[in-house]
Order: structure tokens, then C-alpha cells, then sequence
């Protein structure tokens, strides 16, 4: 008892250093609310300050609540003020631009963001409104600066909120110009937030230079360039933002590319923090474009197509035996990488570890150069090494980067346009975007992925999960001998599973508290027969998911 008193009177003093440093009226009371309702409270209050949210690549991401575990002012505050030391330190010139979206508290973390940037004598120059993340990403290259964030939580809850950090030419090189950092930039931000005094002591200029218009019509008019001028438009599209960033941009870029203007889903279409129509906002969960089906449905579109909230990612559904459905994130990879080499674009094709094998065969054939990475787009950008210019690369999350040298970052507004140029060409001869999937597995065989994932709500599942795999290796995949296994370990949780027609990639998810075995298999197309080589491709991949979610204990 004396023991839990002390570890309760040890939280409470924790707590209230915080508040005597929290510069945000808002989040002060709630947190003295909770501090309030101890010893009730005391789970709360200790994961609150179970530990502060660690500056990692993909920047901060966590629920807005009061604390140093979640996204909040203070928190904000802080990593501003260790990322201008930082880049200070790294004798980084020039401004600091910032995005953001239109999440609960994005503006004011942008804001403050701004202040802290000026306050240390650095220019900052924010973005007009609350824009698509690959507008930020497009201006760090655009203006030069040495830096930009973009404050969004992308595709996470409503609750949720984030920080990003691109790096510009100067501290990121050619590769990483406009790109999201990686090591060891993300430890050195992280030491130096850590060396924050406190927040009282850091100084605060004017909320920076709010940018103009012609900074976002600069973005649209290169993203309209990225598809061929002279190609047919006739292509009847419905869209959906999710209640996010992307509607105004994307139907802009649509409407300077020559396509009509997409059909908008009606109660989606403005910015929402709340997110009130979907449970998730993420266009790959269940029940999240069923609005947009039904409206597909109701104008009779060629395509359907969604951005998630801050519309770095595109997702495609098509029609298909009388009703629509969603394409995997490998085939809308596949599909824009093959359209893009029908093209004549020659230069580096990229993907990741747990994307489809299906891209590196297409290469192989064609004589094309080809890369692999771990997952991510700081890493997919940086692919090769620099030998030969990166034209395209994806992620089976959706996301795609069709013009690196637009914005180097997965771009959901250009892929949209990508797509629709490449329906709308199908559709003047007759055909369909499931139509070239149909050739492409005739020619290289179905490659058909899957994905095994589970949410949890306590972190130790996964970790016990992966200590699993590792301990009891499977030495077969559906009756073939494992031909290939890797542990990445101690670069990267992921354990990589091979056979001669499967694959397995198990990881723990970046950004979320999930566990994902993404799944393959590849099965040759007898006598043209597509659609029994598909059929017993599912066969295949559903024994394959009771296969490894066995072995994971799951």
C-alpha cells in the first residue's frame, strides 16, 4: 500500500509540473480535472505520463489529450523548439513551411509552430488554408526551404492528431529534397527536443508569412502537367475526401487536366474533424466509401475514387460483375506502373518488402530498373541510391508517387489523375481498368495479396506475437518447403517468409496498434483461363491467412 501511495504521489507531482509549464488554458483544466478524480483516475493520469510521444520518422502521431503522451500545445511547443535547434545546429538556412490540416487543433499547432520558428529568427510561411499533405511536400521543394511540417494524423481517428517533417535540398539532399525524414535526422530532433528547457523560456515571434493562392495553383497546374495533354477525357468519376483536405484541390486539378469534374459524395465533401459518416476514416476499412459506391451507382461513373483525410493516399474502385470493388493498393501500383511504361517512362520503378512481387517480374521482362525497400515513402523516394532517377513507386497502403520530381512523397492527387487518364484511354477502346489487371495476369501469372491485420489494445500482443514467429519459424507455406526466411532485426521488426509460389511479411504497423502479415501467392494462368487461376489463387491465400495466424498465436 505505502508503495502505490508513493508511485500516486510521484504521478500527481509529475502532473503538476506539467500544468505549471503547459502554456494552453484548454488543456490546463483538463488535465487538473483528472488529477481531480485520483485515485479513480490514477490509469489514466499514468498513461497520460507513461512517457512522451517519441519523435520517430513518421514524426509524432497520438490522441489530443493534456500530457506528454499525447498532442497538445506544449507537446507542440516543445518539438518546434528542439526542431529549429536542431536545423539551426545543422546549419540549415532559409524558411520553415508549414501545413496543415483540418483536424481538430491542426491550425493552432501550425500556428504555434510558426511562432516558435520565428521566435528563434527563422522566416515561416504557412500555408493559406488547410490543404492535402502533398501540398506541403510540393512548397518545400517549390520555395526552398530547409524544412516543412505538415500537422495531420492523415487516416488515424478523429481523436487522433500529428506532426510530420520534410526535409528540403539542403540537409536532405537530392533524394530526400521534400521528403519525410529518416535516420539518423529523427534521433537528432528527437535529442534535441528532449533538450527543451522549460516552454515559459522559449521565445515567440509573429505567426509567420501566410502564403498565397498562387502557391496552391502552382500545385495544380504541375500536377495537371503530369499526365499527357493530348489523351482522351471522357471519364464520368465519383470522389470522395472523407470529410478531409483533398475535394477542392483534386476537383481543380481534374478541371485544369480537361477531365469533367468529378461527382462529389454530397455530406463528404467539406473538412470534418469529427468525421460523422464513416467509423474509420480510412477508405481500406469496411464500410468507409459506401457513399461513394452509391453515388458511383447513381451517376453511372466509370470509376470511383477516394482520398483519405489529407489526401497523400488514393484508393479506386471499379465495377465489376454488376457491382463495384475496391482495388488492392498492389493493383493500382501495378496498374500505373504498367501505364506509365506503356508511356515510354523509363528510369528507376520501386515498391516495398511487403507490396506485391508482381512489379519486380514486370521490370525483369521489360529491362527496367527495380527496387525494394522497407516500408514507407522516406525510403521509397530514396530508392536505388540515386543510380538511376526514380520515375515511380509505390506502397500496397495506397499510396503512389507518379511524378517524384512534383512532389517527392506518395501524392494522392496526382495519382487520381494518373488513374483517370489511363480509364479514360481504356474506355475509348472499349475496355476497363479489370480488363488490364486481366492481361497483366495472363502475362505474368496472378499474383493475388492479402492481408492478415489485427488491431489490439495492449502493445504486448504484438510483441509476443513476433517473439512467436521467431522462436517457431514455419518451415512450410501451404505444403511447399520455405525456401527463403529473413529477420530483419535490429534494423526493423519484420520477418519475411518465402516458398516457390508464397510469400509472408509480418511487422508490427508503423503508425497505428496493429500487427500486419501482408500475404502473397503467385499462380501460373493455364490456357488463358484468368479466372480459374484467380479462383484458386483465393483458395490459396485464405489457407495461407489460417496458416499464419496460427503460427502468430492469433
Amino acid at each position: 500500500m505505502a508503495a502505490e501511495t508513493t508511485d500516486l504521489d510521484d504521478l500527481r507531482d509529475r502532473a503538476r509540473r506539467w500544468l505549471d509549464d503547459d502554456p494552453d488554458p484548454a488543456s490546463r483544466d483538463e488535465l487538473r480535472t483528472v488529477l481531480d478524480r485520483l485515485p479513480g483516475s490514477a490509469p489514466e493520469l499514468s498513461d497520460r505520463f507513461a512517457g512522451p510521444l517519441t519523435f520517430g520518422t513518421a514524426g509524432l502521431r497520438g490522441p489530443l489529450r493534456a500530457g506528454p503522451n499525447g498532442m497538445n500545445l506544449a507537446v507542440v511547443t516543445q518539438a518546434a523548439a528542439g526542431l529549429v535547434a536542431w536545423l539551426a545546429a545543422e546549419g540549415g538556412e532559409g524558411p520553415l513551411v508549414i501545413g496543415y490540416d483540418a483536424r481538430h487543433g491542426s491550425r493552432a499547432f501550425a500556428e504555434r509552430t510558426a511562432q516558435v520558428a520565428t521566435g528563434a529568427g527563422r522566416p515561416a510561411l504557412l500555408l493559406p488554408r488547410p490543404l492535402p499533405t502533398p501540398v506541403l511536400a510540393y512548397a518545400v521543394r517549390h520555395l526552398g526551404a530547409v524544412a516543412g511540417v505538415m500537422v495531420t494524423a492523415s487516416h488515424n481517428p478523429p481523436q487522433d492528431n500529428g506532426y510530420k517533417v520534410y526535409l528540403g535540398a539542403q540537409l536532405g539532399g537530392a533524394l530526400g529534397a521534400g521528403a519525410q525524414i529518416v535516420p539518423p535526422a529523427d534521433a537528432g530532433i528527437e535529442a534535441a527536443i528532449r533538450s527543451v528547457g522549460p516552454l515559459a523560456q522559449v521565445p515567440l515571434g509573429p505567426a509567420g508569412q501566410v502564403l498565397g493562392d498562387d502557391l496552391v495553383a502552382g500545385y495544380v497546374e504541375r500536377a495537371a502537367s503530369v499526365i499527357d495533354p493530348d489523351g482522351p477525357r471522357d471519364l464520368q468519376v465519383a470522389y470522395t475526401p472523407l470529410h478531409g483536405v483533398g475535394a477542392a484541390v483534386l476537383t481543380a486539378a481534374f478541371a485544369r487536366a480537361g477531365f469533367p469534374v468529378p461527382g462529389v459524395v454530397p455530406d463528404q465533401a467539406e473538412p470534418d474533424p469529427a468525421f460523422p459518416t464513416v467509423s474509420f476514416p480510412n477508405p481500406e476499412e469496411p464500410g468507409a466509401v459506401d457513399r461513394l459506391v452509391a453515388l458511383a451507382d447513381a451517376t453511372g461513373a466509370d470509376v470511383a475514387i477516394a482520398n483519405d483525410p489529407d489526401a497523400d493516399r488514393c484508393a479506386v474502385a471499379v465495377r465489376a460483375a454488376g457491382s463495384w470493388r475496391m482495388l488492392r493498393g498492389d493493383e493500382v501500383g501495378v496498374l500505373l506502373a504498367d501505364h506509365l511504361m506503356r508511356r515510354g517512362v523509363s528510369g528507376l520503378y520501386a515498391t516495398t518488402i511487403v507490396s506485391s512481387s508482381l512489379l519486380r517480374a514486370m521490370c525483369a521482362a521489360r529491362g527496367l530498373p527495380y527496387d525494394e525497400t522497407l516500408t514507407g515513402f522516406k525510403w521509397i523516394v530514396r530508392a536505388g541510391g540515386g543510380a538511376q532517377p526514380l520515375v515511380f513507386g509505390y506502397e500496397e497502403a495506397l499510396g503512389y508517387c507518379v511524378a517524384p520530381e512534383h512532389v517527392r512523397d506518395k501524392d494522392g492527387i496526382t495519382a487520381a489523375l494518373t488513374v483517370a487518364e489511363l480509364a479514360a484511354g481504356l474506355k475509348a477502346q472499349g475496355r476497363t481498368l479489370t480488363d488490364r489487371l486481366d492481361e497483366l495476369a495472363a502475362e505474368f501469372g496472378v499474383h493475388h495479396t492479402d492481408q492478415l491485420s489485427v488491431r489490439v489494445d495492449d502493445l504486448r500482443v504484438i510483441a509476443d506475437a513476433m517473439a512467436r514467429i521467431r522462436a517457431a519459424r514455419p518451415t512450410t507455406l501451404l505444403g511447399q518447403p520455405v525456401t527463403e526466411a529473413q529477420d530483419l532485426l535490429p534494423a526493423s521488426d519484420v520477418v519475411i517468409l518465402r516458398s516457390a509460389a508464397a510469400r509472408v511479411v509480418i511487422r508490427p504497423s508503423g503508425t497505428e496498434p496493429k500487427l500486419k502479415a501482408y500475404l502473397e501467392v503467385v499462380e501460373p494462368v493455364a490456357d488463358g483461363d484468368v479466372a480459374a487461376a484467380r479462383t484458386r489463387a483465393q483458395t490459396a491465400i485464405a489457407a495461407l491467412r489460417t496458416e499464419i495466424a496460427t503460427a502468430l498465436g492469433l
